[in-house]
């Protein structure tokens, strides 16, 4: 047997057929635009997710000799996606976790006191980056799109929703615990849609999606809307959530760090939230059938990778981002430039959406090498930021960091990142673990895998980077230009 894995990303979407033994038989990709209508300002259309969704499994399905016996899917969080119930056509973009418009409603809501009730209910904070004040800001922007959600002919979700939709022929309206938690209208400790929340965001409970469990059968998918195939939609997490379990970090303790367009260090703290005032945030990780929760603390990152593919297409100092690797290896050091990649706001643990992109340390001698080294030194500091809380206030242990997405194959980077946190880093030999965890939740919900015991034999490490010499004087400097990048807009 096989799995059907969707990993609908920020900036395309990867499709996988994942054999028992977790191997990945084939592969699809396909991009999507991006759009961007203003500073600040990040869209999507929903339309071209679902085209890019039909282009990925294409492939990936003729690529493959093998019939796979369920769908796993995962997605970009927190990206708000409104769509028509009637015939699933989107009224408007949807706006995208990058987007900051919503920040003038976060400072409103903040100063009027809301945060610390929010906080307590949802483990997350007042930040554009979650759906609920996106939301908010469609209710009061555009009033076409909001009136036809309050009227019910519309409805709300996530990119899973939307996705299992498009998938179902309309027949379904859910979303997972782990997305829902992201949405800033979950009650983390009751485990459902929050009355009190969505009052406070404006937000029809109406119009939002039904809640199941990260692994068990919740729709199943209309031969005549998706490539001719009846399949059990039988694994649903977050795109972080889904590498954690991708990961086989199913104890207490069990780290990653994916390094995608952001990068998200996420951590199993098992059956019990544990809240943190210094910067992270309190996540469910999944839910079982039985409806017990497994949590996590998360480091949410905004921009690393999309960092990479700006120097690409916004300077074009490299063609591939596969380059970086090269180009920075010519230079012993980033030659004291250090480049916070603030581009949409600052992330966990400083939180800051009016931090904007900035580089400091240019002088005569700055090559395109040293910016290239640069950059990649911003992401294992951005990362040291995150695990210093980890294992500061939070009081976490991180023995062992396990690494996955796209940048975690430069190995410059890894052997950075191991120096800077003084922690071996471990890189396994699939590192698509966001597509892999969505199928290893499918495959139990169906039975493909019997036990997260027998998922866990199938991880494999390919290198293991063993900390060096940490540079500390250059993560002093890396705090410096944080603090000058801060409160830019």
């Amino acid at each position: 047997m096989s799995v059907l894995a969707v990993d609908a990303g920020t900036t395309g979407v990867t499709a996988v057929i994942v054999t028992e033994d977790g191997r990945i038989d084939s592969r699809g990709y396909q991009e999507f635009a991006q759009h961007f209508p203003e500073p600040g300002r990040v869209e999507h259309a929903p339309e071209e997710i679902w085209q890019a969704v039909l282009a990925a499994c294409r492939t990936a399905l003729d690529g493959s000799d093998l019939t796979p016996a369920c769908v796993g899917i995962t997605n970009q969080r927190e990206t708000a996606v409104l769509w028509n119930r009637a015939d699933l056509a989107a009224p408007r973009r949807a706006i995208v976790w990058q987007d900051r418009r919503s920040a003038a409603i976060c400072a409103r809501l903040r100063e009027a006191g809301h945060e610390p009730r929010v906080a307590e209910l949802t483990g997350l904070r007042l930040d554009p980056y979650f759906t609920g004040t996106k939301l908010t800001w469609l209710a009061e922007h555009d009033a076409r799109s909001w009136a036809a959600v309050t009227s019910g002919a519309a409805v709300v979700g996530t990119v899973d929703s939307y996705l299992i939709a498009r998938m179902t022929g309309g027949a379904r309206h859910v979303t997972d615990a782990s997305n829902a938690s992201r949405t800033l209208l979950y009650d983390l400790t009751a485990g459902g849609w929050s009355d009190e929340l969505c009052e406070l965001f404006g937000v029809p409970r109406a119009a939002l999606p039904e809640i199941v469990p990260n692994h068990g059968v919740a729709g199943r998918t209309d031969p005549r809307a998706f490539l001719g195939l009846d399949l059990p939609i039988s694994g649903l997490a977050g795109d972080q959530q889904a590498a954690l379990f991708g990961q086989t970090c199913f104890a207490p303790g069990d780290v990653k760090c994916t390094y995608g367009t952001g990068s998200f260090v996420l951590i199993n703290t098992g059956t019990e939230p544990v809240r943190s005032q210094d910067g992270l945030l309190t996540t469910v990780a999944w839910q079982s059938p039985s409806g017990e929760i497994t949590y996590a603390l998360e480091g949410a990152i905004f921009v690393t990778g999309a960092a990479v593919q700006w120097l690409r297409d916004g300077l074009g100092l490299i063609d591939t981002a596969r380059q970086t690797q090269a180009v920075a290896g010519t230079v012993p050091d980033s030659g004291g430039v250090v480049f916070v990649p603030a581009l949409t706001g600052l992330g966990a643990p400083h939180w800051d959406p009016d931090a904007r992109g900035t580089i400091c340390g240019i002088t005569r001698g700055t090559t395109r090498a040293h910016l290239v080294r640069a950059t990649l030194e911003a992401i294992a500091y951005e990362v040291r930021d995150v695990v210093e809380v980890m294992t500061g206030a939070a009081g976490l242990a991180v023995p062992v960091l396990k690494s996955d997405g796209g940048a975690s194959g430069n190995d410059l980077l890894m052997q950075y990142q191991a120096d800077q946190l003084a922690t071996p880093v471990e890189r396994p030999v699939v590192q698509e673990t966001t597509a892999l965890g969505a199928a290893f939740l499918a495959g139990l919900g169906a039975g493909v895998w019997s036990s997260p015991d027998e998922l866990r034999e199938t991880w494999r490490l390919e290198r293991r980077f063993e900390p060096g010499v940490r540079d500390e004087e250059a993560y002093r400097r890396w705090g410096r230009a944080v603090e000058r990048a801060r409160g830019w807009a």
